[in-house]
């Protein structure tokens, strides 16, 4: 080297995401996102094999889930103690169809909130993008509502009920539910694996949740439920799909497009705050 010479000067940082730029965040995703899309879904696959592969009625489950819920409301009605209120529909119709998609929430939220407590052999030993975990745990909700879907068609056939045609595009219209579903199972994903409590609290969560939402039962017309109804997001997103399935029309469109809105963000938050985190998680899973 010639006496003099200046070498050049290059300084080493820490891959800080926020010090680039929070637009740099979502590219990066995406691109993760793709490259991991196998990965994803053999994790799915696993999932879904394991988890019926030595059970008896297998996917027949997702069937008779709702079905118990549905019956037990109508022993309840029948017996005079709680009052279920006018539906457009028969009740069987109307009631399986809300079960369905309200098994996108709590099976979604309960299945992604564990992926990384499950899968903590394998993050310690591995190092691959935990968001596969996440989504896999979370698709399983999708495979027993496409058997919910089936059976809410078969039983407007037997109970003579012409569905609308926006029950072909049930999935669409549940896409900011999923949306909504996926970002909470993110966020709560990170804190259950930081405290165990959260996974625990969630299924009791969840069983509160169903009965204050008016998944079996029409909205009330009046009184505290009806007013704790109408800033429930999850009404919206849970009974204006199932309306427009069953009749075409609703009266809950602005309460739809601000729940929806609210939605994406939760959704954009808290993958992002996953992306940022998640080389941390395994100090603590």
């Amino acid at each position: 080297m010639k006496e003099g010479t200046e070498l050049p000067l290059r300084t080493y940082e820490p891959d800080n995401l926020i010090a680039r730029g929070w637009w740099r965040i979502f590219p990066d995703i995406l691109r993760e996102l793709w490259a991991n899309r196998w990965l994803t879904f053999q994790l799915f696959r696993r999932d879904f094999l394991a988890l019926y592969k030595q059970s008896a009625f297998g996917i027949f489950w997702a069937v008779l889930i709702p079905l118990v819920s549905v019956g037990t409301f109508v022993l309840l009605n029948r017996s005079g103690v709680f009052r279920l209120g006018d539906t457009s529909v028969p009740y069987p119709v109307f009631a399986v169809l809300g079960v369905a998609n309200w098994q996108v929430f709590s099976t979604g939220v309960m299945g992604a909130s564990n992926s990384l407590v499950r899968a903590g052999s394998m993050i310690m030993k591995i190092n691959f993008s935990r968001k596969s975990l996440v989504i896999a745990a979370f698709s399983q909700c999708l495979a027993a509502f496409a058997v919910q879907w089936l059976l809410a068609l078969l039983l407007c056939l037997l109970f003579g009920v012409t569905p609308s045609i926006w029950i072909a595009f049930l999935p669409f219209l549940l896409l900011p539910l999923m949306l909504t579903t996926l970002g909470l199972g993110f966020i709560l994903s990170i804190l259950n694996g930081i405290m165990r409590d959260v996974g625990n609290a969630l299924g009791v969560l969840m069983t509160f949740l169903m009965f204050l939402t008016p998944v079996l039962y029409p909205r009330p017309a009046s009184g505290t439920l009806s007013r704790i109804t109408a800033l429930n997001p999850l009404y919206f997103l849970v009974s204006v799909p199932r309306d427009l399935a069953l009749t075409g029309h609703t009266t809950e469109w602005s309460g739809f497009w601000i729940s929806s809105l609210a939605g994406v963000i939760i959704f954009l938050v808290c993958v992002c705050v996953f992306h940022l985190a998640e080389t941390r998680v395994t100090e603590r899973v």
